[in-house]
């Protein structure tokens, strides 16, 4: 499709039949489903066009509908997932490298959705079909929807400075559509995709010609201010402070972003989602602070939640979840030469007694991109830190060196690597880490086969590591199956996988036969039938809840398992996991139900349940071990929201609140008040910890 250029921009009010701006331009049309009816037209009629100032990019999509009144709404938070609700929603690859992009969406309540894809999203879930998307990135842009007896309507307004192009004078863009209409859960796509692909398949995106962007200039400056008091828990009295800092972002190039932060805070950030561990091995908590996530994707080298060469997480906050505070840091990250990703990181934070000492942080990164998503990378990791805690500074740090590469072969077929070694003061060889899988993934059949190794010395301190000391196979074989003549079922997805953790010396330390059906309803339901052989191999014991230790040896044992889920659409809907079998030796039940209840697209609650209920042959061993969570979310517009998120946790006996109202002006800056609460209930427990906090930001766009 052609861009055109706009005489005049366009009124954003959703309006786009009624508005002259848009009367030269020629729309895009003819989506066609990937589901329910992969390879058919699209049951309603869309129409996109696309326009374009010296400023700014404009997208007005008209999504005609022949049921107004069956229109699906479920949320208008920013962010908030689109897959339950009708959408249309946008892929921009301005580089035209077929692997990265920005994601923008809208529902015809008008929200504003935004994220960043790299690599196609290839760290997503293949059993579902889900790519990798960083929500968390947040650009300055607007949105307006309007609903009327021809459907719905949208127009977007994107400053060219939210976006990453080349310095050309005319440019083609690679660019797909999709719109979901959730009363039959119809997803359709304006360049065909198959159905075990999704928007994020950058590479298969249709072509936007004829862009015509400025040359970049784009200075933000976002200085905060904060103000918070704290009583109870280990204060006596009541203790206030306030703080100020300053985030400044800069494009060298128009894919080129150099961001500098000072002092930064992250009071506005929603609290971590508590987890029962009831293993050995440790948890995995996913990044939520803003500074960090712009082209987080470039920094992605390992195999994500196990070995990460890389996670932001280990800059300023320590490992039981305390907040470190971050002096301030620099990153330089974008693409030069149209096809080389860079990335340098530079942070420095305080010493906290008795939790951290003050460190420097280094991360170097460099990714050159091939034809069919494919490419080569380096990243190199370093910390330094002060000798104000446990080591001597000579010997207070750690650097991580890796390469890693991926190769796609025709459509269907990639293969991916890394190897790696760290450098750490007192520990001598046996420091390596490599991975290798392949992969193939078509319409019919998915299929992975991978193999890992960690040394007992790798020790990347400046990423993640689940476990360390052993060897790893992954087998997994899937096949989707699809039936016109079902009423009810869209989709089977029967699958199997074996998943085998073993020592050097051939000791089994967590093996796993996984045989899986899982059944999506036309309706959007979803239930799996599990059944799971697994054997767990203990070579110290360990603490699996205070007071009860499970002792060394081999636990071999079957388990089943249930997974449903209602329709996510209806204003009420349920949800379970269930789990029967055997686990370290004795009997396991473990029982997650959920529900949630919406009122239009304002109110929203959920509540989830984790009970876990043990029946070891162990001294203590008849315990429980649960967790409840209570979210609370109400919108008085898209830009103003007041959520709540409240937990209990049995283990510790302690309720968790965090309760947040934010007015967002433009991406995630504005007004925050913020509330937590800490209540240990336990004998002996301190007070209840109690913390207000107000924070505002503004942008300053010095070149607008």
């Amino acid at each position: 499709m052609s861009a055109y250029a706009l005489a005049a921009p366009p009124a954003i009010d959703g309006a786009v039949i009624d508005d002259a701006a848009w009367s030269g331009a020629i729309p895009a049309s003819g989506f066609w489903q990937n589901r329910p009816d992969d390879g058919q037209p699209s049951s309603q009629h869309t129409e996109v066009l696309i326009g374009f100032t010296d400023e700014h990019l404009y997208v007005g999509v008209v999504a005609y509908d022949d049921d107004p009144d069956g229109i699906i709404i479920t949320d208008s938070r920013r962010d908030s997932s689109l897959d339950n609700t009708d959408a249309f929603l946008f892929i921009i690859d301005g580089m035209l490298d077929r692997q990265n992009g920005f994601v923008f969406g809208t529902n015809a309540a008008g929200i504003e959705y935004d994220g960043q894809v790299t690599g196609e999203g290839a760290s997503g879930n293949i059993l579902f079909g889900v790519g990798g998307i960083n929500l968390n990135w947040d650009a300055t842009w607007q949105v307006k929807s309007k609903v009327g007896d021809y459907g719905w309507s949208a127009e977007f307004e994107i400053p060219f400075r939210s976006l990453r192009y080349d310095n050309s004078d005319v440019q083609d863009w690679g660019i797909n559509f999709q719109r979901n209409i959730r009363r039959n859960n119809e997803v359709a796509f304006w360049s065909p995709l198959d159905r075990n692909r999704t928007l994020y398949r950058v590479s298969e995106a249709g072509t936007l010609q004829g862009i015509e962007p400025p040359p970049q200039r784009n200075l933000q400056i976002t200085p905060y201010g904060l103000a918070n008091a704290n009583r109870g828990g280990d204060i006596d009295g009541t203790q206030t402070d306030t703080e100020f800092g300053i985030d400044i972002k800069y494009s060298i190039t128009p894919s080129l972003t150099l961001d500098a932060t000072y002092n930064t805070d992250f009071a506005q950030v929603e609290a971590d989602v508590q987890q029962v561990n009831l293993d050995r091995f440790n948890l995995f908590f996913p990044e939520k602070r803003p500074f960090f996530l712009e082209n987080a994707g470039i920094f992605d080298v390992g195999d994500l939640q196990s070995a990460q060469i890389f996670f932001s997480r280990r800059i300023g906050i320590s490992d039981d979840g305390e907040v470190i505070p971050v002096d301030g840091g620099l990153r330089l990250s974008g693409k030069i030469g149209g096809s080389t990703n860079v990335g340098l990181l530079h942070m420095q934070t305080d010493a906290v007694e008795d939790v951290a000492p003050g460190n420097k942080f280094t991360v170097a990164r460099i990714r050159q991109e091939l034809p069919n998503r494919s490419s080569i990378g380096i990243i190199f990791t370093d910390r330094e830190g002060d000798g104000s805690y446990l080591l001597p500074q000579s010997e207070d740090k750690n650097r991580a060196y890796a390469i890693d590469g991926r190769w796609g072969i025709g459509d269907h077929i990639s293969l991916s690597a890394w190897v790696a070694r760290t450098d750490t003061p007192g520990l001598s060889g046996n420091d390596q880490a490599f991975s290798a899988e392949g992969e193939y993934s078509s319409a019919l059949w998915d299929f992975r086969l991978g193999y890992r190794e960690v040394e007992e010395n790798f020790n990347p301190e400046v990423g993640f590591l689940a476990r360390t000391d052993y060897r790893f196979v992954n087998l997994f074989l899937l096949r989707r199956i699809r039936n016109e003549d079902w009423v009810r079922i869209l989709e089977l997805r029967p699958h199997i996988s074996i998943r085998n953790y073993q020592k050097f010396d051939g000791f089994d330390e967590s093996r796993t036969f996984h045989a899986d059906l899982p059944i999506v309803f036309r309706s959007g339901a979803e239930t799996r039938y599990i059944l799971e052989r697994t054997r767990e191999g203990v070579i110290d014991a360990f603490e699996i809840v205070d007071g009860v230790f499970v002792p060394p040896g081999t636990y071999d044992h079957t388990q089943i398992r249930f997974s449903g889920s209602s329709d996510q659409s209806q204003p009420l809907s349920y949800g379970l996991n269930a789990t029967v079998g055997g686990r370290f030796g004795g009997d396991q039940i473990s029982l997650q139900p959920s529900v949630e209840y919406r009122i239009d697209e304002t109110f929203r609650s959920s509540l989830s349940i984790s009970y876990n209920k043990f029946d070891l042959p162990y001294e203590n061993g008849d315990f429980t071990a649960n967790l409840a969570q209570l979210r609370l979310s109400y919108s008085f517009t898209p830009k103003i929201q007041l959520q709540a998120l409240i937990q209990y946790n049995e283990q510790t006996d302690s309720i968790g609140t965090n309760i947040r109202f934010s007015w967002l002006q433009t991406a995630n800056s504005g007004l925050f008040l913020v509330y937590n609460e800490v209540d240990e209930r336990s004998v002996g427990a301190p007070p209840t910890g109690r913390e207000f906090i107000v924070k505002y930001s503004h942008i300053f766009d010095v070149f607008n």
